[in-house]
């Protein structure tokens, strides 16, 4: 049975996006408190009733949510234009290695504003 799990993390973050007018609100440095959902997808383990252990998910996680959270995003090798788009594709691209389940992340700078990647045709 293919099964998809999902779990989500916070960070806070200060970043700014430096291809944008200098008139343009954020272009200037601001915060925000991100979400992050990672969603892996796969064959369910019919023993273990599950696909991947919850913890396993968020131990992947962990080096990467530390190198985000409470940072400057700009700072950060990789994420020098820090967009929604930009932060799920770092993220995909450290986590897909210990994590090969990886179906989608979703990263969300604000209530009602998200990005998702899907790891399909942006390659």
């Amino acid at each position: 049975m293919r099964i998809e799990l999902r779990k989500s993390f916070q960070f806070e973050a200060a970043h700014f996006l430096p291809h944008l007018p200098p008139a343009h609100k954020c272009r200037r440095i601001h915060g925000h408190s991100f979400e992050v959902e990672i969603a892996v997808r796969g064959e369910m383990d019919p023993r273990m009733g599950w696909l991947l252990d919850y913890a396993d998910l968020a131990a992947a996680f962990k080096p990467i949510w530390e190198q985000l959270d409470h940072n400057f995003l700009n700072e950060i090798e990789g994420l020098e234009n820090p967009t929604s788009e930009n932060i799920a594709l770092w993220i995909w691209a450290r986590l897909q290695p210990a994590l090969p389940q990886i179906a989608e992340i979703v990263v969300a700078e604000t209530c009602s504003a998200r990005c998702v990647y899907r790891g399909d045709a942006l390659h």
